[in-house]
């Protein structure tokens, strides 16, 4: 999947207007967590009822995975579409205040997320990368899924 920057051409939703306070705003974002997310939840469960045993963010490896199964030498990363910039319209949503500064700090994301699998593909690791958006088709889901790890 192409992760280059989104420029206008790609993204018809590019501003999102500002309907909140600071201080409203300040409590969603400190509300935002990195691990033990619903949609990461949602896979690993997923995961589990295939059959299938893993560890979760294992800090040794590039990038600190969300799901990592060292048998089958596979990592399983569940992406919210905002933060790391997917091509959806949920991910080409730009914040209208202090756009300069959400917008370098999505696309360092976008970049590290890149470079992250780079480096776990060289070391020999395959990696199903499954964006937020994704999860509205659970049936769909599971076959990706179910696919992934049989291969």
């Amino acid at each position: 999947m192409d992760r280059r920057a989104l420029s206008d051409a790609d993204c018809p939703f590019t501003f999102m207007s500002e309907r909140i306070t600071q201080a409203q705003r300040s409590r969603i974002m400190a509300a935002v967590r990195s691990r033990d997310t619903r949609p990461e939840m949602t896979v690993r469960r997923l995961v589990h009822a295939l059959g299938y045993r893993f560890r979760l963010h294992r800090r040794d490896l590039p990038g600190t995975p969300d799901i990592v199964l060292p048998k089958l030498r596979k990592i399983i990363n569940v992406n919210g579409c905002f933060w790391h910039m997917h091509t959806c319209r949920h991910g080409c949503l730009a914040p209208v205040k202090n756009a300069e500064f959400w917008n370098a700090k999505r696309t360092r994301t976008a970049a590290r997320d890149r470079r992250t699998v780079r480096q776990l593909r060289s070391a020999g690791w395959m990696v199903l990368i499954i964006w937020e958006c994704q999860m509205r088709d659970a049936q769909k889901l599971e076959r990706r899924v179910a696919t992934f790890l049989s291969q």
